[in-house]
C-alpha cells in the first residue's frame, strides 16, 4: 500500500518546495520509493520559488533552481493520506469528507527573510520531514 504525502501551501514557494526536496531525499536514501508517494502545490502558486529559499537548499548541495511552483488539485489533496500545511491551515485545502490526516507545521515564511532566518527554517523543516518519514518508516506504512 502507498502513502500520499501532500505538502501543501499557499505559494508553493518555499516552505513546501523544502519540505518536498527533503522528502523525496529521505524516501529515496531508505528506499521507500514504493510506500511513498510525494505531491507538493499550492493553493495560490507564485511564479517561481523564492530565491532565498534556492540559494539556502543550494548550500546544503539540494538545487531547487529548476523547480516551478504548481497549484494542488483538489483530487491530490483528496487522495493524500496526510495533508501537511506549513503554517497556512489546512482548512483551507482540505475538502469536506476528506479521511485523511493533516498537520500543520506552522512555520515561518521565508519568502524577503535573511540568510540566516531561512536556514533556520530550512533546518527545521528537514528534521520535521525526517521525523515524519520516521513515523511512517516505523508503522510500515
Amino acid at each position: 500500500m502507498t502513502v500520499t504525502l501532500a505538502f501543501v501551501c499557499v505559494q508553493n514557494a518555499g516552505r513546501s518546495q523544502m519540505a518536498t526536496a527533503f522528502a523525496e531525499r529521505e524516501v529515496a536514501a531508505r528506499g521507500l520509493g514504493e510506500e511513498i508517494e510525494i505531491v507538493t502545490g499550492g493553493t495560490d502558486p507564485a511564479e517561481r520559488v523564492h530565491a532565498e529559499v534556492v540559494e539556502a537548499m543550494r548550500e546544503i548541495d539540494i538545487d531547487l533552481g529548476d523547480r516551478a511552483p504548481r497549484e494542488v488539485t483538489f483530487e491530490e489533496v483528496q487522495r493524500a493520506d496526510y495533508v501537511i500545511t506549513m503554517g497556512c491551515s489546512a482548512d483551507d485545502v482540505c475538502p469536506a469528507g476528506w479521511a485523511g490526516e493533516s498537520r500543520d507545521w506552522d512555520l515561518d515564511d521565508p519568502d524577503g527573510r535573511d540568510p540566516e532566518a531561512v536556514a533556520e527554517i530550512r533546518d527545521e523543516i528537514e528534521e520535521r520531514v525526517r521525523s515524519l518519514v520516521d513515523e511512517l518508516d516505523a508503522s510500515g506504512q
